[in-house]
């Protein structure tokens, strides 16, 4: 009786295509996956934080011109247009490459500015002043903003792609479709490009700091990888120059100094010296970034963090008086929004731009959610280090989100504010890992996915598209990202501020006349409760008196102006805003309340703040003259005469006033100029013009 032979291994399957085909095609799927998720964005208007790097700052509005001050200052100075200003953010802030390229989009495509005459505006050096703001819905520079968005967040899923496929691939070699690297390389570059909590960073014009900066961190270390493989050392010079200008987008980049190693550790058989020369081209270019970074805004990296609440989310009301938290609610805070970040990489609903206090209550220890967070990163930290000798991408993925995220977590140094969304966008490549990898663990022996696995998979992939498609609807414009998400982060004082001042924005608006009254007592409602939740932030108040004043409740908007004006005596839009309001008060009291008394009440209380307005002079002399003080009235026009000498109505007025004490030389001296300069002014007078 003959033995039977043993049946031979079954062998893998064979690849669906060949290496370079499925490359091609994955990066092709990939850019136009990424870039059509976020084509709906393409005539959306610029949001938030577009106003300090683009439409309101003054380097940026000279287009190329702009340069020299954009290099040279903080980011935020062009902003602020004050020296000083821009520390009120910890640290300050230098990220000059973006900016320059907006300045360059402002010069190619942007109308220049012009005054009430139709001429040019040139600013105090000569340059010429342009308006990326002009144009309505087909403005060429904001869509060219977010059509460059767009397109370099699909560049980076494919950058992605290929970086993966370098350190999952055995020695950097690409293979074919099927197998462990190819299969995290896709997935994780699928999941990472369709995460709906990139859309802050794609549909927001100022969000391409973060795109450059992860693009720029990425290419850079694939370059190092071949320049490692190939032997080819310009790559390695290359890489550190790349990455110099990823640091020039946005200063967390530099968490790739420790990334390199990482990576080479993990997926490369360098030793301890080779992964050190691979790892010096990026701490040179760290070097140069931090030495012009001190040279332009000093030593101060983290700096004493700043006494008001919008600009410093650990300080806590205690009587009249803002305290710092203590160092356990601090670390507690700190480590419910790591658990936030977390569960917004799990489950991205619902979504927010804005995450300002107290949007992030104060948390302590016996807090069941910071327990939480607490046991669950120390679970990742210790998994983490049990992969590191078995270099476990798993374990590799952990880290990466770990340290990328460190810089934003408030633990390293302040950075005002408790989070963003944004801040999650290159720590999500380690996340987008982990879960492709945990995903090819459940794939069967021939590394194909089982059915429940890819249908799974697939389910996920459509619904994050449709969430990060739908999403960014809601940065169509402020109003419409304030109104949003104001229902998703009620207890934010900032938003809270934001929302009411565009609802008053728009309520001014002529398609809104209908509505305005609706919309700026909302607008007030939203406005008292950032002051509930920040009784110190002066800027609801200033707003909160605009909204009473066009709501002609003039008493509540000089209460509103007062109590900014105790916050900060100095608050010039305050003091500007009250002196206006008090004199519209005058006159509405006087012409449509009859009420003579509360008129003058109001107009001294205005000519004190401003003695030099023409139309509270003008009033305080019609409202002398129907109280029957002539004199008055003829001190009061004499003066309104001399702001507008020009003025045919000014001459009329003090004519008039004239005519009423008996002076009729000096009546008929002053209306003979009148008509000098108008010829109808008598006519236009007497019908109310």
């Amino acid at each position: 009786m003959s033995k039977r032979k043993p049946s031979a291994p079954k062998p893998p399957a064979p690849a669906l295509v060949s290496a370079s085909n499925f490359k091609r095609n994955a990066s092709i799927g990939l850019f136009l996956l990424g870039a059509l998720l976020y084509a709906n964005t393409l005539f959306f208007d610029y949001a938030v934080d577009d106003a300090i790097v683009i439409y309101d700052n003054e380097f940026t509005c000279k287009g190329t011109a702009g340069f020299g001050g954009l290099l040279k200052y903080d980011t935020f100075r062009g902003f602020f247009k004050v020296e000083g200003k821009e520390k009120l953010v910890s640290g300050g802030r230098y990220r000059p490459l973006t900016p320059l390229m907006y300045a360059t989009e402002v010069q190619l495509f942007a109308p220049k500015k012009r005054d009430a005459a139709g001429q040019p505006v040139k600013d105090k050096n000569g340059d010429t002043v342009y308006d990326p703001n002009e144009g309505g819905k087909l403005n060429a520079v904001k869509f060219v903003g977010h059509l460059v968005n767009m397109l370099l967040y699909g560049l980076t899923g494919v950058l992605l792609f290929w970086f993966l496929l370098k350190i999952l691939s055995p020695d950097g070699k690409p293979t074919g479709a099927a197998g462990f690297g190819p299969f995290v390389a896709l997935a994780a570059a699928l999941l990472f490009v369709v995460h709906p909590v990139h859309s802050e960073v794609v549909a927001n014009v100022k969000g391409r700091d973060e795109i450059l900066s992860l693009l720029g961190s990425l290419a850079a270390l694939y370059l190092s990888l071949k320049a490692f493989y190939e032997g080819k050392k310009g790559l390695s010079v290359a890489a550190a120059i790349v990455f110099f200008l990823a640091l020039l987008s946005k200063e967390n980049a530099i968490t790739f100094v420790a990334i390199v190693p990482l990576t080479y550790y993990f997926f490369t058989k360098a030793n301890t010296g080779k992964i050190i020369v691979q790892t010096l081209p990026f701490l040179a270019a760290a070097a140069v970034f931090i030495a012009i970074r001190i040279a332009v805004l000093g030593l101060d990296f983290g700096g004493e963090p700043p006494r008001e609440l919008m600009n410093n989310p650990f300080l806590k009301l205690v009587g009249n008086q803002y305290v710092d938290f203590s160092f356990a609610e601090k670390t507690a805070t700190n480590f419910f929004t790591l658990g936030k970040y977390l569960l917004l990489l799990v489950f991205p609903h619902p979504l927010s731009h804005d995450y300002y206090p107290r949007a992030i209550p104060i948390r302590s220890f016996g807090d069941w959610q910071v327990i939480l967070a607490v046991l669950a990163h120390l679970a990742l930290l210790v998994f983490a280090l049990l992969g590191l000798r078995k270099r476990d991408p798993v374990s590799y993925g952990i880290l990466f989100y770990l340290l990328t995220l460190s810089i934003a977590s408030n633990f390293v140094f302040p950075i005002g504010t408790n989070m963003n969304e944004r801040f999650l966008y290159m720590p999500s490549i380690g996340f987008a890992m982990v879960v492709a990898t945990m995903l090819y663990r459940l794939t069967d022996k021939t590394g194909r996915p089982k059915p429940a696995v890819l249908i799974g998979g697939i389910a996920v992939l459509l619904a994050f598209s449709v969430k990060t498609f739908t999403r960014n609807f809601a940065w169509k414009n402020n109003f419409t990202l304030f109104t949003t998400d104001i229902k998703t982060v009620p207890n934010s004082a900032k938003l809270r501020n934001a929302t009411g001042g565009e609802l008053v924005a728009q309520s001014l608006k002529p398609e809104n006349a209908a509505r305005k009254t609706e919309m700026l007592n909302e607008a007030v409602g939203h406005l008292n409760e950032a002051m509930k939740i920040h009784p110190g932030y002066k800027n609801p108040l200033l707003i909160l008196g605009n909204a009473y004043n066009y709501l002609q409740q003039y008493e509540a908007s000089i209460q509103a102006y007062e109590q900014a004006l105790k916050l900060d005596p100095e608050y010039t839009e305050a003091k500007n805003n009250l002196a206006i309001t008090c004199r519209q008060a005058g006159q509405f009291f006087g012409e449509k309340q009859g009420d003579i008394h509360k008129a003058f009440t109001y107009l001294n209380r205005a000519f004190e703040l401003d003695p030099n307005d023409y139309e509270t002079l003008r009033l305080l002399g019609v409202a002398n003259g129907v109280s029957g003080n002539g004199q008055k009235a003829v001190e009061f026009f004499t003066k309104a005469l001399e702001k507008e000498p020009n003025n045919a109505a000014a001459y009329y007025n003090l004519a008039s006033a004239y005519y009423n004490i008996g002076q009729p030389d000096k009546t008929a001296e002053l209306m003979a100029k009148a008509k000098e300069i108008n010829p109808n002014i008598e006519a236009e007078m007497r019908g109310g013009k």
